[in-house]
């Protein structure tokens, strides 16, 4: 090998060291953003604030990032397959499907930590109930139901759950499944852990279990909840009594954040 093969090498993998570096401050950056976001998510209705814009721009960089990590792995590869000595047919064959496994993972994007906690606690979701966003085809809308997660598929990033309670207009009483994408489901706070429910104000549009039922729909927080364990009382849209919208009460563990773009 030349001198300035080697010198060739060494200035790839110096731009591969510097590429993983900074992707490593953006992950830092978008860990933070998360965590502020986790604790404070009424940040993001506050006027001129950019958090979701930021976070946006930060996932676009490490796209960005890794994308280009795998140029440059891929010409550091290519530049040490085109200096490997001679070798026998087999073992050529042997090297060749070496090199095909390692470009293939490469091209893997990288996963953020922050996105393989959250693969992590999706997962951790089994057995329980959350809200769902069922597309009925048939009938040209979505449904938000309360459904039982079955399993979560970390690799495909999808849910099965099951819906234990279809219905009186269904046809059938069968508790239908569903596979359904993990940004179609919104878990629920847990009432045993105050510490993931949320603190909506007056005024707030959520999305909410309307009683005695198994459902979802758009409601207004009327009053907030004055200790943790407190129910909210919501006026829900639709909902009209004698021309006015009746105060009900819910549960804060069955009351979540409204869907960006949701529709009904």
């Amino acid at each position: 090998m030349s001198s300035p093969d080697i010198v060739g090498i060494m200035d790839i993998s110096k731009e591969l060291d510097r590429l993983r570096k900074e992707q490593e401050e953006v992950l830092l950056e978008i860990n933070k953003m998360h965590k502020k976001l986790q604790s404070t998510p009424e940040v993001v209705e506050r006027p001129g604030d950019n958090s979701l814009s930021k976070l946006k721009m930060l996932y676009i960089q490490a796209k960005g990032l890794s994308e280009s990590e795998v140029t440059v792995s891929n010409q550091l590869l290519g530049q040490l397959d085109a200096l490997m000595p001679s070798v026998t047919p087999g073992q050529h064959r042997r090297r060749i499907d070496s090199t095909k496994k390692r470009k293939a993972d490469s091209d893997v994007p990288r996963m953020s930590p922050a996105m393989r906690n959250h693969l992590e606690s999706l997962a951790n979701l089994k057995g329980e109930q959350v809200a769902a966003r069922v597309i009925q085809e048939d009938a040209g809308k979505d449904d938000w139901l309360v459904v039982k997660v079955l399993n979560f598929d970390k690799e495909m990033r999808e849910f099965e759950v099951l819906d234990e309670d279809p219905g009186e207009d269904e046809e059938s009483n069968e508790q239908k499944k569903y596979k359904l994408p993990m940004s179609h489901i919104i878990p629920f706070p847990r009432r045993t852990d105050l510490s993931t429910g949320h603190d909506f104000p007056p005024g707030k549009h959520v999305l909410a279990v309307y009683p005695e039922t198994t459902a979802l729909y758009k409601a207004t927080v009327v009053q907030a909840r004055k200790r943790k364990t407190d129910d909210y009382v919501l006026e829900f849209d639709d909902d009209e009594e004698d021309g006015s919208l009746p105060q009900r009460s819910v549960p804060f563990h069955r009351v979540v954040p409204l869907p960006e773009g949701y529709r009904q």
